[in-house]
Order: C-alpha cells, then structure tokens, then sequence
C-alpha cells in the first residue's frame, strides 16, 4: 500500500492502504490549506477524485467558513473560528497564522506537505506514512523558527482528523482513576467541544489518548478510531459543530504551557494514528492489535514468562534469605522470573528515603545482589529487578548533591507527594546518570527484566515549558539507549499502575503493568478497555491475595486466575501464607496456562458475552466468567471457520457454526465466582 497521486487534480493525494482510501489535498487561495476530503472503505483507484468536490453549504452566512473543519491542520488565524491544531505568536504579538503551499515530497509510503508562513519565518511539515499490512495512518507535524527573533507555539497538534457525518456522533473513550483505569466510557457527543486531557505529565490513570466514532456494536459497524502515541500530558479535543460536522484534533500538552522556539529551533509532535475498520468496535480492536505488534513493539513474537513479584509478600522488608525463600515457593509453582520489587536499594526500609540510591542497600545486602539472583537463576528463573528511575527522596545521597535536579521553580516551594520529588529527564546530565546505573544493574547482575515505576504527577514542572516535552522524550532516550546496550533485558512500564499505558511507551518496553488493582472483579472491567487498543501479550494481570489487599473483596483462587490468565500471567501473593491446596491448585492453573498463553499473547481476540476468546492457528482458548448466577448458559463464539470442526478438552466434537450459533455450554453451578477455561483444536 502507498499514497499515491490522484491525476486531474493538482496536489491531490490518496493514503491507499490494505481496506481504505484517505483522500487529501492543498487548497490554494489567499492561504494555503490542507483539507481532508474522505476517510473510510477503499475506493477503486479510478475513482479517488471523486470525492474531491466543493462543499455545499445549506446556508451562506457572515459567522461560518465552510473549510474550517476540513483542515487536516487547521490554524489559529484568519476566518476560522473552530479547535485549532497549530497557534503560534510572533514577535510584536501577531498571531494570526497564514500558511503557503511550498512543495510537498512523496516516497512510497511518506508523504511531507511543506508550508510556510513566510513573512514571519514560521516552517510548517505535515507528515503523513502508511504500512503495507495494515489501515492505520500515522501523522505527525514539524514547525521550524526561520526567522531572526523568537516564536511561541501554544498548541502544536499531531493533526485533526474528519469524522464523515455517517459516523453519527456516538464515542468510546476509556477513563477511570488509580485502581480503576481503562474503564470504557460513552455516549453521544455534544454540540460543542469536548477535550479529554491529562496534565499529570504522564499518559494518566484518568483518561488514555484515544476515542473511537461510530454507530456501532461489538461486531457490527463502521468505526473511526484516532489515537496518540505519547506517554506525557496530551489532549485530544472532538469538535461537533450545530451543523453537524465532527473532527477530532489531539497532540502532546495541555492548555497553559506554551513553547518558545528560538531561531533555528524545531519542535516535532508524536504521532496521531487514525483508522478506519468496518466490523464493530471488535474488529477495530484487532486491527490495533495488529498494528501494534507489527510496528510498535519491539519483540511482539516473544511467548512472555510466568513471574513472581515480591512486593505484596514483604513490602519494604527485603532481605536476601526472604526473597530466596519466595523464590523457592515461586519456581515450585511453575514462575520463569522472579522481580524484587522496592525496598532493595539505599537506605529504602521505608518510602520516606532513599529513593535515588541506586545501590543495594549494605545493610541488608552487604555482598550486593549477586548470591540473591545467582540463587533465583538456580531455581531455573531469570532475574528482573525494579526501579523507579524519574524519581527522589528529598531524604537521599542524590538530591542532597544535586537538589537542583528536580523539577522546579525559583522562590516556589517543592510538593512532594509519596515523599518523592520528579527528576528533571529533560536535564542531559540526569539522562546520563541514569543510563550509567541502570546499565551498570544489568550488567552486573545478569538482569533480563526491569519493572520501571513512576509512581507521582509533576508539580512546580520548571524550568520552562518544555519541560513538559523533553521529559518524556528524556525517558524515552535513557529506555533506548539502555535496551540498546542490554538487548537481552526487556522493561515493563509501571506507572502506580496503568498511568503510562500508551503506544509511545509501548515502542520501549514489552509490557505494562495495567492497574494497582489485582481484584479479579474490577480487573475484568479495566482489561476490558484496555484491550480497546492494546494486545493481551502486553498486557501485566496477576493473581494476589484474597481478601484482595486494595479492596477488601474475596474471590476464588480459580476465578482470580482465570482473569489473570487474559494477558501475561504473573502472580504477587504472599506465598508464604497460601495453604498447600492453594499451591497446589496455583499450580496446576499456572501449568494449564502454558499450555496456552501462545493463543492468548499472540492470537485474535474476541470479546464475547462474559467471556473472552483467543484464536491462533488451530488452537481457541475461551475463558468465561459468571458471577452470581447459578444457572447454565451457553457462550457463542466467533471468528471461526463455519465448516470446520473443533474438539474440546472432554473429546467432544463440534461444528464452529455450531459454536458461533448455538454456543459452548457453561455449566451450572453454586452462585458465586465461577470461571470455565476452554481449549479446542480445530480438525478439519
């Protein structure tokens, strides 16, 4: 798949990919504009310029231009009166943007539009790239000072996307909290604007950077989907006019920063991602998880281990005989890694210091880590250890060195929470420092994993505004360079739970921790609306204690793992305190697991009723849920060859029509908690 050309039509294009068309073009008249004609089912080549057509307009009035929702890139300037993507202020005050058409440059799948605001040296490049195997399309912008005195960007968007009127104006979004991120949120979009942002200085626990369009069902119906891969604040603004025109315009920042460019300085967006899919909100998810493993994460082939994690079992109380003893009680039931988590480092007994000490601490580990991972590797496990690198206990060696290292403001004061400050990762020293530790941790004692954590918001976020930019691309430089010096070492993403789950993040690391929140009751929820976008082979659920430790709530070992068996398996309970039945059941369920997380990490998901399917090859792997309801019921699945045949783990065999229409039974049982795992092999 390519852009491509359309003849007839001067500075027109197409973004032609596996299932769709994108038609754009530069509109030339007193400014240059590019403007987004159609987005949806691919058209035959012939017929692309089509849709290129004046718009019309059921009334003419002095308070509407009829183009300004059109714009792929529509600026703060002229008759335009919407969400704008771009606003820039030039010296003296002016900020009315007005762009020319200066070229645009095409190679295959890339397409760069040039546009310039010329009496004010102000360089605008609209990027836009296709893939030959999939119907996302990505954009992004670049804006270049050329002129002699400085410019300040207010809002500097990755693009706006047209949402055509057949969409209706119903969305999805996914919202929530710590312990409660990713919960799926909707309704029927206003007239006017409505904005989903974070300020945090993270992706957020509150909101995640994406909205889905469309009057659809699970399995039935056209879906636009835009996204941003970016794990620092964001916004994501959808526009639906009284008209009834709807675009969506998002990007990194929120309302108040704003960013000077000095001459000869750029600044380039992340990427928004756009797509279109025509078979309900399922098949949208599948298309993103296939694009993700595709183009985003960097070992999507991988089978994920099993791991142990110590924290829920010794909180800060970490000393080498307990972790070996944990270890011991995790390789017997069937772990493949085993984390320490906080606790092992400085002087960390507790989370008032310590933090930015990245040693092991010489009371507890007086001879390092090595006897306690040369131990964990005995057992038959790799050794993953975590860190929280952004962050530093006013208590701590570093920030009494280097008290300037944090985030900021002269004569302001400096808000801790957690008792921790945010280091500045914009800072090219703290960069450095932070490579030379971790790498030296991984090489020193032969780490495969790290668990990163980011467990507080940025406040005082000073120097300057960019901060609010450069922090993430800083984290991102030290992941990059650490993976590159240990390409053995893989990373999960912790952010006090899913507060940093994005694509931007997930082009780093290779998995993520999805919540705080192990209860295997509201996980269903949260993994629901995480798997809008995101694949279940990236996906930390694991199996804790009960009563739950955030909760309170008691839910049956089965059940707990049943749910945490929809992603990467790991468990975190207090092993010491699990009977010999528990470990025993535990282990059994961590076997049965093995035997297909292949299916479930690498296959296509369909969300059913209760219930969540995984297909890959010749193997479907059903879990369904129940709660409070002793009656049977049957659970349809979908996806699978009508004519063919599958067997069940009883031998019984069935029709996959049969299965999609008629349903796999669940079985009757006591009210409560009850949770079935099905395995079938297709046949013929």
């Amino acid at each position: 798949m390519s852009i491509i050309p359309i003849p007839g039509h001067e500075n027109a294009w197409a973004a032609v990919t596996p299932h769709t068309s994108y038609v754009f073009s530069v509109e030339q008249g007193e400014e240059a504009r590019v403007v987004q004609w159609y987005w949806g089912p691919r058209l035959p080549e012939a017929a692309l310029g089509e849709v290129i057509r004046p718009r019309v307009l059921g009334i003419v009035t002095g308070f509407l231009d009829p183009g300004d929702i059109d714009e792929m890139l529509p600026v703060d300037g002229g008759r335009r009166w919407g969400v704008p993507s771009l606003q820039a202020v030039y010296e003296g005050g002016v900020r009315s943007v007005e762009l020319a058409f200066d070229g645009a440059e095409l190679t295959g799948d890339t397409i760069v539009i040039t546009l310039r605001d010329v009496p004010y040296g102000l360089t605008v490049r609209m990027h836009l790239r296709v893939h030959g195997d999939s119907d996302v399309i990505e954009r992004a912008v670049t804006v270049t000072n050329d002129a002699d005195t400085p410019t300040t960007v207010q809002r500097l968007d990755s693009g706006s996307w047209v949402i055509p009127r057949q969409a209706g104006h119903r969305y999805l979004g996914a919202a929530g909290g710590w312990a409660a991120e990713t919960n799926v949120h909707g309704g029927e979009l206003p007239v006017g604007e409505t904005t989903f942002t974070s300020r945090t200085g993270t992706t957020s626990h509150k909101a995640n950077p994406w909205i889905m369009l469309g009057a659809a069902t699970e399995t039935h119906g056209q879906v636009w989907t835009v996204a941003l891969a970016w794990s620092g604040s964001w916004r994501l603004t959808a526009q639906r006019r009284p008209e009834g025109d709807l675009a969506v315009t998002t990007g990194f920042g929120h309302e108040g920063p704003a960013w000077r460019l000095a001459p000869g300085e750029s600044l380039r967006t992340p990427e928004a991602l756009g797509l279109f899919t025509d078979g309900g909100y399922g098949e949208a998810s599948r298309a993103w998880h296939d694009y993700a493993r595709n183009h985003v994460l960097s070992h999507p082939d991988e089978t994920r281990p099993v791991l142990y994690n110590s924290w829920e079992a010794t909180a800060f109380d970490v000393t080498e005989e307990g972790q070996l003893d944990l270890a011991r009680r995790a390789a017997a039931l069937g772990a493949e890694l085993f984390v320490v988590d906080d606790g092992w480092f400085g002087s960390r007994t507790d989370d008032r210091k310590g933090l930015g000490d990245w040693w092991p601490n010489p009371e507890r580990f007086p001879d390092g880590l090595t006897r306690l991972f040369d131990g964990v590797r005995a057992l038959g496990m790799q050794a993953g250890l975590w860190v929280e690198p952004e962050m530093v206990n006013p208590d701590s060696d570093l920030y009494r060195k280097n008290p300037d290292w944090v985030l900021h403001y002269p004569q302001r004061r400096r808000d801790t929470m957690r008792h921790q400050l945010v280091l500045n990762f914009a800072r090219s020293d703290v960069q450095t420092w932070a490579v030379g530790w971790l790498d030296a941790l991984v090489r020193d004692y032969g780490l495969a994993y790290l668990k990163w954590d980011m467990n507080r918001s940025f406040s005082q976020a000073g120097p300057d505004d960019l901060v609010w930019i450069e922090h993430t691309r800083g984290v991102y430089a030290v992941m990059d360079e650490v993976r590159r010096r240990n390409p053995e070492v893989r990373i999960e993403s912790c952010s006090g739970g899913g507060g940093r789950v994005d694509f931007g993040m997930l082009r780093r690391t290779d998995q993520v921790w999805t919540s705080d929140n192990t209860d295997a009751d509201d996980r269903q929820a949260i993994q629901h609306g995480y798997s809008m976008l995101y694949p279940a082979g990236a996906m930390s659920c694991w199996v804790t204690d009960s009563p739950n430790p955030i909760t309170g709530r008691r839910v049956p070992l089965r059940y707990r793992f049943h749910v945490a068996m929809a992603g990467v398996l790991g468990v975190g309970g207090d092993l010491t305190e699990w009977t010999e039945d528990e470990l025993r059941e535990a282990a059994g369920h961590i076997a049965a697991y093995k035997e297909v997380r292949e299916t479930v990490q690498h296959g296509r998901l369909h969300r059913l009723d209760r219930a969540v399917q995984y297909s890959l090859g010749d193997q479907v792997v059903v879990l369904a849920y129940d709660r409070d309801t002793p009656s049977a019921r049957r659970v349809r699945l979908a996806g699978l060859d009508p004519d063919a045949v599958y067997v069940a783990g009883d031998g019984e065999r069935r029709h996959g029509q049969t299965l999609m229409a008629y349903g796999l039974p669940f079985p009757k049982g006591p009210a409560g908690y009850r949770s079935e795992l099905f395995v079938l092999r297709r046949t013929v």
